[in-house]
C-alpha cells in the first residue's frame, strides 16, 4: 500500500490503543502517552519501507524489484525492527522514557502498537498484486492478495476523516477534511475513479464525519475499521468471482490450455472492475500472457467503461464483460534459455507476468507491454553484461514455466 494509507492506519491504531487502555490519572502523562502511541504506531506502520535504502545494492531496476518488500517485509525480521524502533524511542524521547518507567499501561500500549503496526504493514502490502514473501527464508515464495489496489482511497476516507475531525486547530481541521474529499474528486476528474466510486467515497466521508460529531472519535474510528475490513472482505469475494469468470472464459476459448496464474489488479474503490492477466500454457512448448479488463457487472459498467487511466488499461469500446488489450505468445524453451543471462535470471525472481516485447522485459502487472515502467529490464543483445550482486534468493513466480520446483 501507499505510505499515506500506512500512516493513517498507524495513526488510527495509535489513537484506538490509547483510548482502549485505562485512563492515565495525570493529564500530562495522558498527553505524553497519546503522542507516544500515535507516533510509534505511525512509524511502525511505515518502518518496513525503509528497505528502499537497500535498492542501490543491485543495479536498476533489480535493486528496487528485489530489495523493496524484501527482508524487512518478512516475519523473521519483524522482531528486530520492533526492537530497533523501541530503542530509538527510548533513547531520543526523554518524556516518553520517563512515562514508560512508571506506567505499565504505556509499556503495554507501546509494545502492542509497534507490533501491530508492523504486522498491519505486512498484511496490507499482501492485499495487492505486488505481493510479499513473509515466510522467507524458510519459504521464499511470493504471496499475492490480488484484491485491493495499492492506492486505496476507501482507507483514507474511513480512517482519515475521524482523525482529521479531531484535530484541535480549526485552521487545520477544516482544510484537512476538505482535502480528504477533494483528492478523490480530482482522481475522478483525471479518470482514475468512476463517479459511482466517488459518490460511495463521499458517503463514507459524510458518515465518518457524522459519527465523529455524534459519538466521538473512538466510535468513528471503530466504525472506520469496520468499513475497511468489510471492504477488504468484499474485494476478496469479488476477486474470487473474477477468477472464476476468467477461468470460464479461458476454458471456453481454448479447453486445452492450462491456466497457470490469474494475477488480478483491483481498481480503486471499485469492486466491479478488475485489471486481469492470464498466464497459460498452450501445447508442448508454448505459453501465452494476456492483459485486459474484466467487469463483473457489464450491464452497469462494461469492461470498456472501467477507468482507462489505471495502468493504461484502455480496451476497445463495446459491451463485453472481458476485453483483452494485449496478447503475447512465447516459447518455453526460449524463455528458459534466456536464464543464461544472469540479469534476466535475477529479474525472473520478481516477474509474475513476463512480457518480452519492445526490446525489454516488462512485468505486465504494472503497465502495458512495450512501454517502460519501474519493472522494465532493458535487454542488450550481443554484449556481455556484468552479473548483478546481492540478489536475494526469492522464489521464481513463474517457476512453472521455468521447470523449477
Amino acid at each position: 500500500m501507499d505510505n499515506l494509507t500506512h500512516s493513517l492506519v498507524g495513526l488510527a491504531l495509535g489513537e484506538l490503543t490509547h483510548r482502549l487502555l485505562p485512563v492515565e490519572p495525570d493529564a500530562q502523562k495522558a498527553s505524553t502517552r497519546r503522542r507516544l502511541l500515535l507516533t510509534s504506531a505511525a512509524l511502525a506502520s511505515n518502518f518496513p519501507d525503509l528497505d528502499l535504502v537497500l535498492t542501490p545494492l543491485a543495479p536498476a531496476p533489480l535493486g528496487y524489484l528485489l530489495h523493496h518488500r524484501g527482508h524487512t517485509h518478512t516475519l523473521l525480521y519483524a522482531l528486530p525492527q520492533a526492537l530497533l524502533l523501541l530503542a530509538a524511542l527510548w533513547l531520543f524521547w526523554p518524556a516518553a522514557r520517563t512515562l514508560l518507567r512508571t506506567s505499565r499501561s504505556a509499556r503495554l500500549g507501546l509494545a502492542a502498537a509497534v507490533l501491530a503496526g508492523l504486522l498491519l504493514h505486512f498484511g496490507m502490502d499482501a492485499l495487492n498484486v505486488y505481493g510479499i514473501h513473509p515466510f522467507a527464508p524458510f519459504d521464499p515464495r511470493w504471496y499475492y492478495g490480488d484484491m485491493v489496489f495499492i492506492v486505496e482511497p476507501v482507507f483514507w476516507l474511513a480512517l482519515g476523516t475521524p482523525l482529521a475531525a479531531h484535530v484541535a486547530s480549526r485552521a487545520w481541521r477544516r482544510p484537512l477534511l476538505g482535502l480528504l474529499l477533494l483528492v478523490p474528486a480530482l482522481f475522478t476528474l483525471a479518470g482514475f475513479l468512476q463517479w459511482g466510486s466517488f459518490l460511495g467515497l463521499a458517503a463514507v466521508w459524510a458518515l465518518a464525519l457524522l459519527l465523529t460529531r455524534r459519538l466521538g472519535e473512538r466510535s468513528a474510528l471503530l466504525a472506520g475499521v469496520a468499513v475497511t475490513a468489510g471492504f477488504v472482505l468484499l474485494q476478496g469475494a469479488m476477486a474470487e468471482r473474477a477468477r472464476g469468470e476468467l477461468r470460464a472464459a479461458l476454458h471456453a476459448s481454448d479447453p486445452q490450455a492450462l491456466v497457470l496464474d490469474l494475477p488480478l489488479s483491483a481498481f480503486p474503490a471499485n469492486p466491479l472492475c478488475w485489471g486481469a492477466i492470464a498466464v497459460t500454457r498452450e501445447g508442448p512448448d508454448g505459453y501465452r500472457v494476456r492483459r485486459g479488463v474484466l467487469s463483473l457487472a457489464p450491464a452497469v459498467t462494461p469492461a470498456a467503461s472501467c477507468p482507462a487511466a489505471i495502468g493504461g488499461l484502455a480496451v476497445a469500446p463495446g459491451p463485453a464483460p472481458l476485453a483483452w488489450a494485449w496478447d503475447e505468445r512465447g516459447s518455453i524453451a526460449a524463455l528458459r534459455a534466456r536464464r543464461l543471462d544472469c540479469r534476466f535470471d535475477a529479474w525472473l525472481r520478481f516477474a509474475r507476468a513476463p512480457s518480452l516485447a519492445g526490446g525489454g522485459a516488462t512485468d505486465l502487472r504494472f503497465g502495458p507491454a512495450g512501454l517502460p515502467n519501474f519493472s522494465t529490464l532493458p535487454i542488450v543483445r550481443n554484449t556481455v553484461q556484468p552479473c548483478p550482486v546481492n540478489v536475494p534468493r526469492w522464489g521464481y513466480p513463474r517457476a512453472d514455466l521455468l521447470g523449477l520446483p
